[in-house]
């Protein structure tokens, strides 16, 4: 199992934007740059799942089943 399957939300998220700062300094050669671009693209797709899982329970706790947000827009 990797080590990104067991990460929740928070700790994804920090080590993402750990990233994107890493990113932003510079100084890497093209390799790390793209292993860390790699990473990045692993932690937002965690992200995402967490988000994607928090949207569908919200919306079977309030009846909703057409992807529509519980303020009404879609």
């Amino acid at each position: 199992m990797a080590e990104e399957d067991t990460l929740g939300f928070e700790q994804a998220r920090e080590q993402l934007t750990e990233v994107v700062r890493t990113l932003e300094t510079g100084g890497l050669s093209l390799e790390e740059s793209l292993a860390l671009w790699e990473r990045g693209e692993k932690l937002a797709a965690i992200c995402q799942q967490w988000l994607d899982g928090a949207r569908a329970r919200l919306a079977a706790a309030t009846g909703q089943s057409n992807g529509e947000h519980p303020d009404g827009e879609a």
